[in-house]
């Protein structure tokens, strides 16, 4: 049986000012390709499909579309959980009729979703809080999903009856998992877990979450340790941190997919991927990572010569950019102009001025006698460790014979 992981779409997320839903509906359209190239029989998405709780219409109906290509006509089970991005409710509003086409829905924790079947197609043949259990006509064994949408506080009162979260978390998470898998995950089938949580090995390091990215984590009260998984589970699928990997801390994977495009510059040069598991009853899974192309790249990029800057810029037009610049003088609007109409993926210029004369310590007495351009440049080279170039002498003028208009 095999099964294709992904997570944190994000679908409708900027970068500042830029849009990524064209890269989206890229990278969306290869991994539905990847999904029938594989010909894969499930497809697991591990929360955060969107960036906000109401994201644009153009995300939504990309969501929708590419559901239902990846469902094959309800051929194939799409199980789709809510991230800490996703509003529940709307994840879970169009659920009865996405059944029709394949994808299972999953908005709250410990949900449960009625059993269905679709003619020519899958069959949700057993189904309790927190649990799955599907047919597929190819196999004659079951697959088999644990899955816990990602929950506030609140709802982790509510659904979990969690009541003292920095104590009980874990446990809780533990015998909630250890209960449905001891009830329904014997070795005749194939058992996954997902859930879009923050999952640490036990005694690992603290990985960071990505830039920009709503956190789970405060201090290390919502931490979940990889060792209260079941021991019944093969592969444990996980969303919330952007970059692959397998976390470690128990016998079976638990992985993180890693999500579709770089989303913060914190990911420049991660490669994004979708995992294949191949997996079967009662032995261990095979899963490899599949590169994704599609998308911009980010790039961190410094320059001390805006000469090489715009060079660069020019070599590599389909990226994203955060470019510093290390200079001596403040760039000039010419320079300035020359550099934004030298690649339209600038998100940010850092200007960094070397303030080399800064350091020195000033005795001299100033003479306020002089006439305003000195005192100015006299104070600028004080506070800035530099001459003030023409521009901003000009600027200074400008301000100078601007006449104030008052009411009479």
């Amino acid at each position: 049986m095999k099964i294709l992981h992904t997570a944190d779409w994000h679908l409708g997320k900027r970068l500042d000012f830029f849009s990524r839903l064209e890269e989206q509906r890229q990278v969306l359209a290869e991994i539905c390709a990847i999904a029938d190239d594989e010909q894969v029989d499930a497809v697991i998405i591990a929360g955060d499909l969107f960036d906000t709780f109401n994201p644009p219409v153009e995300a939504v109906e990309l969501l929708y579309k590419t559901l239902r290509k990846l469902s094959n006509q309800g051929k194939r089970p799409v199980i789709a959980i809510a991230g800490n991005h996703d509003s529940a409710d709307r994840i879970d509003a169009p659920d009865p009729l996405a059944r029709e086409c394949g994808i299972i829905f999953i908005g709250l924790p410990q949900a449960h979703v009625p059993t269905f079947s679709l003619e020519d197609g899958f069959a949700l043949v057993n189904s309790d809080k927190g649990f799955l259990e599907l047919r597929l006509p190819k196999y004659n064994y079951p697959l088999r999903i644990v899955h816990t949408a990602y929950a506030n506080e609140q709802r982790l009162k509510q659904y979990l009856g969690l009541t003292q979260k920095e104590v009980a978390l874990n446990q809780v998470l533990h015998d909630h998992w250890s209960q449905t898998a001891n009830a329904f995950c014997d070795r005749h089938g194939v058992n996954i877990l997902t859930a879009h949580l923050y999952m640490l090995k036990q005694g690992g390091a603290i990985l960071e979450e990505p830039e920009g990215e709503k956190p789970i984590k405060i201090g290390n009260a919502d931490i979940v340790y990889s060792d209260g998984i079941p021991s019944q589970i093969q592969y444990t699928a996980l969303g919330h941190l952007h970059r692959f990997q397998n976390i470690g801390g128990h016998d079976a994977p638990v992985v993180y997919s890693s999500s579709p495009l770089a989303y913060s510059f914190s990911e420049a040069g991660q490669q994004k991927q979708v995992v294949i598991i191949e997996a079967e009853p009662n032995k261990p899974v095979d899963y490899r990572p599949v590169t994704l192309q599609s998308g911009r790249p980010l790039y961190r990029k410094r320059f001390s010569d805006i000469d090489q800057a715009v060079s660069w810029l020019h070599e590599t037009p389909y990226a994203l950019v955060e470019l510093t610049l290390v200079t001596n003088e403040f760039i000039s609007s010419k320079d300035l102009k020359r550099i934004q109409e030298s690649h339209d993926g600038i998100i940010h210029i850092i200007p960094v001025i070397e303030q080399a004369n800064q350091q020195q310590e000033t005795t001299a007495t100033i003479n306020l006698e002089q006439d305003v351009d000195q005192l100015f440049k006299d104070y600028f080279v004080y506070r800035m460790g530099q001459t003030a170039n023409p521009e901003i002498m000009d600027l200074l003028k400008e301000v100078m014979h601007t006449t104030n208009e008052t009411e009479d």
